[in-house]
């Protein structure tokens, strides 16, 4: 075979004719990326970089506790303090001015789930009763009533206001939405819907979900009913009509007006983690 001569420009276009064709061939393969097992082998050998490695970031990320890890929810009764459950209390098992807590104490329960849940501070049930006798003018002994409710979370920093029960489903359902909290008393005489052999019993609520029409459901008197999210309408057909008042509504709280402030739970109790004397919101 005849060999062949190139001039200058002939050799000076080749090159420029290879270049172009390596530029294309580099191009086209960040169009079209490495597949799966190439780009396993292309991590490995570092040539992709970190950026393209999928990241676990949302099973890394801190958890956001959910609002109800914020709610108090105290037990008044013996057995629950028998079994050591979280939220228990030696007063369950205690007489006070001549009455068993566990038979009376529902409704300083409620409220010391009130003031623990929605304030900066905390207190027990005990503390609680300890402070209606003191500025309430509630004598002790049995279940607290609605004024005596009013007033010493008042003192508290706590404003509310009691009603009676609404005509309207949905005149409740809008109370609910709006408070920040209701305590409300039921009874099995209106609804066994979900409280039987129950004449009387103050329950706190807690995080009205509109959208499924549910609360947070704070009951001293039953472990099984206790931190368990409830349809709000069962709430209302079991509201003791036969009480002077259905429910107290809690609108707002004012550190500046509270004349208590009160830090740590009085007594011995069983409380979960991260519920310490300390504790702040």
């Amino acid at each position: 075979m005849k060999k062949r001569d190139y001039s200058k420009k002939q050799m000076a276009a080749i090159i420029i004719i290879s270049f172009a064709v390596i530029v294309l061939a580099v191009v086209l393969n960040r169009v079209h990326p490495v597949g799966n097992k190439d780009k396993q082998d292309a991590v490995s050998s570092g040539a992709v970089s970190e950026s393209a490695i999928p990241q676990k970031a949302s099973a890394e990320a801190k958890k956001t506790p959910a609002p109800e890890e914020h709610i108090a929810t105290f037990l008044q009764g013996p057995k629950s303090w028998k079994q050591r459950l979280d939220w228990s209390g030696e007063w369950g098992e205690e007489y006070y001015d001549g009455g068993k807590f566990g038979g009376f104490g529902c409704g300083l329960c409620c409220m010391a789930n009130l003031y623990t849940s929605l304030t900066p501070y905390q207190c027990s049930p005990l503390d609680m009763y300890r402070y209606a006798k003191k500025k309430s003018g509630y004598g002790g002994g049995s279940a607290i009533d609605w004024g005596y409710m009013k007033e010493t979370l008042r003192c508290a920093g706590i404003t509310s206001d009691v009603w009676k029960k609404p005509s309207s489903y949905e005149d409740f359902q809008r109370k609910a939405k709006e408070s920040l909290a209701l305590l409300v008393v039921v009874s099995s005489w209106d609804s066994t819907c979900y409280w039987q052999n129950t004449p009387g019993h103050y329950v706190t609520l807690f995080l009205y979900d509109e959208e499924k029409d549910t609360v947070f459901l704070a009951d001293s008197g039953d472990p099984n009913h206790n931190r368990r999210r409830i349809p709000l309408k069962k709430i209302y057909r079991s509201l003791k009509t036969a009480n002077r008042w259905q429910f107290l509504e809690v609108s707002a709280y004012n550190e500046k007006e509270d004349k208590w402030r009160h830090q740590g739970f009085g007594g011995s109790c069983v409380l979960p983690d991260g519920w310490g004397k300390t504790r702040k919101m």
